[in-house]
C-alpha cells in the first residue's frame, strides 16, 4: 500500500509542474528583491521567511509561479513578482537551488517525538511517514517538486503545517498535505518542526 501511495504522489507530482530551464548565473542578478527576507543566499536569518537555499528547482519554481497567479496567498511577497517573467522566476529558482542550506539545531526534548513521526507518520491517525514524499534525509523529491525540508526553519515549518490544516494554505497536490496536517496536533507538528530544522 505504501509504495502504492509513494507511486501515486510522485506520478502527480511528475505531471503537474511546468519546468522551464534556469540559469543560475543569470538567476543571481534578479535576486535583489528577494535578499531583504530570504538573504543574498537564501539562507533567510528569520524564522517565519523560509530558507531557499538547496531547495528544489522545480518546487521553487512552483511556488513564484502560484504566488504570482494567486494560487497561493503569500501577503508578503504581493507584488514582488509581479514584474519577473516565467524565465526569470526559473532563473531564481535554479540561483537559490544551487546554493548550500545552512542547517539549524532542534530542540533537543523534541527530537524523539519528531524523528518517529518522520520515519512513521501516526499510524492511529492515518498520518503518513514524512519520508514517503520528502526524503528520509528532507531533501524532497525535486522531479515531482516535492520539498526539501532539511535545515528549513522550525518556525516557518510549523506555521506551514498549521496553514494547511486550517486551508489557509491549499496548493497541494491532491490535498495531500492539507490531509494529512489536519490529522495532526500542535504539539506533532512543533516535534516535527523541530526535528526538520536539523535534518541532514
Amino acid at each position: 500500500m505504501n509504495k502504492l501511495l509513494i507511486s501515486l504522489l510522485v506520478s502527480i507530482g511528475i505531471t503537474g509542474v511546468a519546468h522551464a530551464a534556469g540559469d543560475a548565473t543569470a538567476g543571481q542578478g534578479k535576486t535583489a528583491v528577494c535578499t531583504a527576507c530570504h538573504s543574498t543566499d537564501g539562507n533567510s536569518v528569520v524564522g517565519n521567511f523560509p530558507k531557499l537555499a538547496g531547495q528544489g528547482e522545480k518546487y521553487l519554481l512552483k511556488q513564484m509561479l502560484e504566488i504570482k497567479s494567486g494560487v497561493r496567498s503569500v501577503p508578503e511577497m504581493t507584488g514582488m513578482l509581479d514584474n519577473l517573467n516565467e524565465q526569470d522566476l526559473a532563473d531564481i529558482a535554479a540561483f537559490f537551488a544551487s546554493k548550500k542550506v545552512q542547517l539549524g539545531q532542534a530542540a533537543a526534548d523534541q527530537v524523539e517525538a519528531g524523528q518517529k513521526i518522520w520515519r512513521a507518520g501516526v499510524a492511529d491517525k492515518g498520518v503518513a511517514a514524512c519520508t514517503a514524499c520528502h526524503g528520509p534525509n528532507g531533501k524532497g523529491i525535486d522531479s515531482a517538486a516535492y520539498p526539501s525540508l532539511s535545515g528549513q526553519h522550525a518556525q516557518y515549518v510549523e506555521s506551514t503545517l498549521k496553514k494547511f490544516a486550517s486551508g489557509d494554505r491549499n496548493n497541494d497536490p491532491a490535498n495531500m498535505m492539507r490531509d494529512i496536517a489536519s490529522k495532526m496536533s500542535e504539539a506533532e507538528m512543533k516535534a516535527v518542526s523541530q526535528y526538520v530544522q536539523g535534518l541532514h
